[in-house]
């Protein structure tokens, strides 16, 4: 064979038979997964061929509005019901080509222009990548330089399609339509080279569904312009019933029953409360969301399955031991730092505590963490923007709260570094905060005898270095983190009575508010469910204050000096943060220009910059422009739900 040839046919070959490869006992996958599999994904993809044609229909004057709608709303039942597999193995190639926000991005699969005509190669870029799902593909070999694209897929679809004139989008429709019809092969080859499923695997599927129906289904998340959410819920709860059938027939009689009927009274307290503004979400993540969310995890004991974390010996974001969606333990606060679960302990804790409130680490000997993270504020300081070292200056951006702040994929507004210690460092050299280095505070720990001390008992080194004073400070950050609010411990069973007011806001907030659709449950932030292993950043168009109508000019994550990061796109957006604890941060948003919670859910009402008459100076912004028509007593409602969230034990 010409070598030339080797690498992407190499590629393909292996991509295609790696499941086969695997060994392992029979004790851990069943043979009945596959056609369940591929008769979902079959289905899946014969809506989408006929979504196409009715879409090209439609654009010839041949079919109506109404029967497209009732095409797209079949095609997503068709998805819903086959998305557990789907998002589980296969989320890029979901979000990039099948069900993706409806948002400019990022191109995940940018070829460089050379190839992309090219038959030097056995394939063309082209055709490699509709052979091979974006999870296996191969996507540095033909990279060429990033560029920005136009979102595609379902959601993108359910947004155009619903809105109220679409003569305009007809030829874009048929053009989507036929490009979600040619993400679907890819999917159909990687399902039938494969074996079998683990049986491990698919259960903890079936129990992130659940999480992701309600952080992401009934929210309205995925469906932006029909808002058919709960219907769309039952065809996802019907979907993952029909998939762990067979091993709901292993388990004991008692709990297959038992999730029986959880599932059926699910099914139908959906479609007796249909409406999407006044369903009652608590009730329904109490009362089915949650239960289902247990047995499942008990059936998977009860199995002796293990998690994938076990299988693989991997550390996991999302902690399949866990039994409730708002459990302290949902969620694995060491995926998110490099700090490893065995090396912490309450030594290093205060070891890192006492280094948070040292100001002689600075380099004017004056500041500490904790002068812009106070603990009676929730580990904000009350400022506009925090205080900088430099006398009469002030650092650029608005303090963040600290609680639960180890649960980022990424930190700062920015989004400019990746894990906890890279903060930490960013907060060290900035002349406005410590105004130091690594190397000057090694030199002070080293040469004072108490510090030396801490440090070679727990350690058991000569020198301090710059990695042990960051596994400290990341120890205590990890600390800092607490699941015990009022609304928590509701929604747990600790509590049995919860305020209507508190109630309303809640089901507001996932409802009608559309504020769950970018703050996810239950981190009520922009880590994204179901594995909450990625953040997110919106462009809301803030204003430098609540009452004037000036734009504010902070690039934000444009100007992080990430290179993904450099796109226009990324203008003025800025981490989608929590709103746990939000009654103790004001000011708010990054730029601290909004002095109270009323004054942000004004913004949110009338939709931002764009819902004010300024799509002009923010055109990327992400924020739907719509006002919400939220009354004065809804906003109340809200505020008093985003109270109910506080619990802040540190003083």
């Amino acid at each position: 064979m010409n070598l030339k040839f080797a690498f992407p046919l190499l590629a393909m070959v292996l991509l295609f038979l790696a499941p086969s490869f695997h060994t392992t006992s029979s004790d851990y996958y069943l043979d009945d997964f596959k056609p369940i599999i591929t008769s979902g994904i079959k289905n899946f993809s014969t809506e989408a061929e006929n979504l196409n044609t009715v879409a090209t229909a439609y654009t010839n004057g041949k079919a109506t509005l109404p029967q497209l709608r009732q095409q797209l709303t079949k095609t997503r039942y068709a998805y819903k019901a086959i998305e557990t597999v789907l998002e589980y193995y296969y989320p890029k190639h979901c979000k990039a080509y099948l069900n993706g926000a409806p948002l400019k991005h990022l191109d995940p699969y940018p070829v460089k222009e050379e190839y992309k005509n090219n038959t030097y190669y056995v394939v063309t870029p082209q055709e490699y990548s509709k052979n091979i799902p974006l999870d296996q593909l191969d996507t540095e070999h033909y990279r060429g330089d990033q560029h920005v694209i136009d979102p595609v897929g379902l959601q993108t679809l359910d947004e155009l399609i619903s809105a109220d004139e679409t003569a305009d989008a007809k030829k874009e429709i048929q053009q989507l339509t036929q490009k979600l019809v040619d993400a679907v092969p890819a999917i159909i080859i990687a399902v039938n080279q494969r074996n079998y499923f683990y049986d491990f695997e698919i259960i903890e599927a079936a129990r992130l569904e659940v999480i992701r129906i309600f952080s992401m289904g009934v929210t309205g998340f995925d469906t932006p312009g029909s808002l058919n959410a709960l219907p769309e819920a039952i065809a996802a709860l019907q979907g993952i019933e029909s998939i762990i059938n067979p091993l709901v027939q292993k388990a004991p009689q008692d709990q297959a029953k038992q999730l029986k009927i959880l599932f059926s009274n699910a099914k139908a307290y959906l479609k007796k409360n249909n409406n999407f503004n006044g369903f009652d979400r608590l009730t329904f993540l109490t009362n089915y969301i949650n239960p289902i969310y247990k047995l499942l995890g008990e059936i998977q004991q009860t199995l002796k399955l293990p998690s994938t974390a076990e299988r693989w010996v991997n550390i996991p974001s999302w902690n399949a031991e866990s039994t409730n969606i708002f459990s302290g333990n949902f969620l694995n606060p060491y995926y998110y730092s490099l700090l490893t679960k065995e090396k912490d302990s309450d030594s290093l804790r205060q070891l890192g505590k006492k280094l948070f409130y040292d100001v002689s680490l600075s380099q004017n000997g004056a500041m500490s963490c904790a002068s812009c993270h106070k603990p009676e504020l929730a580990f904000t300081d009350g400022q506009k923007t925090s205080m900088a070292s430099v006398d009469g200056k002030r650092v650029l951006r608005n303090s963040p709260t600290l609680i639960n702040a180890v649960f980022s994929d990424r930190y700062f507004y920015d989004l400019r570094a990746t894990d906890l210690e890279e903060q930490a460092e960013h907060v060290i050299a900035n002349h406005l905060e410590f105004n130091t280095s690594f190397e000057s505070i090694e030199q002070k720990l080293n040469t004072n005898p108490a510090y030396k001390k801490l440090f070679t008992d727990l350690f058991k080194v000569k020198n301090i270095s710059r990695h042990q004073f960051s596994a400290a400070l990341s120890s205590y950050i990890i600390s800092l983190r607490s699941f015990n609010s009022e609304f928590d411990k509701f929604v747990q069973g600790k509590t049995k009575t919860l305020s209507p007011q508190v109630r309303e806001g809640f089901n507001l907030f996932t409802g009608k508010a559309a504020c769950a659709t970018c703050h996810y449950a239950p981190m009520f932030s922009g880590l994204v469910p179901p594995l909450y292993q990625e953040n997110e950043s919106e462009v809301l168009g803030v204003f430098t204050n609540a009452t004037d109508r000036v734009i504010d000019t902070d690039p934000g994550r444009m100007a992080s000096k990430i290179p993904e990061d450099k796109e226009e796109i990324y203008r003025s957006s800025f981490k989608t943060v929590t709103v746990r604890n939000a009654k103790l941060t004001a000011p708010y948003f990054h730029n601290g220009g909004y002095n109270t919670l009323e004054e942000v859910l004004d913004f949110y009402n009338t939709g931002g910059a764009a819902g004010v008459g300024y799509a002009y100076e923010v055109p990327n912004q992400t924020l739907a422009p719509d006002a919400l028509g939220l009354t004065k007593k809804e906003i109340a409602a809200i505020i008093a739900f985003i109270a109910s969230l506080t619990d802040s034990p540190y003083k």
